[in-house]
């Protein structure tokens, strides 16, 4: 079997712990980098840090703000990636209801209030029956902390500027899974339904008992999922 290298972009508020089940998961089929997104100014900017330190090919995978990434890896690089993965994010640019939220937000943060913010966040990133769960809690702080405010606020505008990537989706013809939390209150499966029918001979898997931070709340079937798709 020829080895392909996969390469794993973390979301908004995301590290390599995120990926960690799925990652341990995809070494049978080839190494396995997860990005560091932590550098660069906009989405150009930060795809362009990571595409540095990429493999010349490789599956891409990203997850919510990894998501975008992926679509603008996808714009400046299209001839390196093998295989796509869009696992709880949309092509779509932000509404203005998302961006006044995230406005609120960076202001919080910029006033000294992350750890307002990221409590704040959890809700509406989780299933309704896990908005007390003690571990993805603690997961979900953990990894927030771990990037910050600055990288926070900075990933925020990013968000913010990023463009509409609806119209790529009838370009992509490779191998493509499309993967949504039944109760994603953030990139819902209807924007999910929206990239699978756009680009031809895509998979979509909507994961049961699960919201947007389906990577962790149902890590087992997402891992299943993503290793069929890298063994297609």
């Amino acid at each position: 079997m020829t080895t392909l290298p996969f390469l794993l972009v973390p979301g908004l508020n995301a590290n390599a712990r995120v990926y960690r089940d799925v990652a341990e998961a995809l070494w049978q089929f080839g190494p396995v980098m997860v990005a560091n997104h932590l550098e660069g100014e906009g989405i150009g900017g930060i795809a362009d840090r990571i595409l540095a330190d990429a493999p010349p090919e490789f599956a891409l995978a990203g997850f919510s703000f990894g998501g975008y990434l992926a679509f603008e890896i996808l714009r400046r690089a299209p001839q390196r990636v093998r295989k796509l993965a869009l696992i709880d994010t949309t092509a779509r640019p932000d509404a203005g209801e998302a961006t006044e939220v995230r406005r609120q937000r960076i202001a919080q943060t910029k006033s000294g209030k992350f750890g307002l913010v990221v409590q704040q966040s959890f809700g509406s990133s989780v299933h309704p029956d896990h908005k007390e769960h003690g571990e993805l809690w603690a997961v979900h702080t953990a990894m927030s902390m771990a990037n910050g405010p600055e990288v926070y606020a900075r990933h925020q505008e990013a968000i913010i500027a990023r463009q509409d990537s609806r119209p790529l989706l009838s370009a992509i013809a490779m191998p493509t899974v499309v993967i949504v939390g039944e109760a994603d209150a953030i990139t819902p499966p209807e924007v999910a339904w929206e990239m699978h029918n756009a680009i031809t001979g895509s998979r979509l898997l909507v994961i049961p008992e699960a919201g947007h931070l389906a990577l962790l709340e149902q890590s087992a079937r997402v891992v299943e999922a993503l290793r069929e798709w890298a063994a297609a």
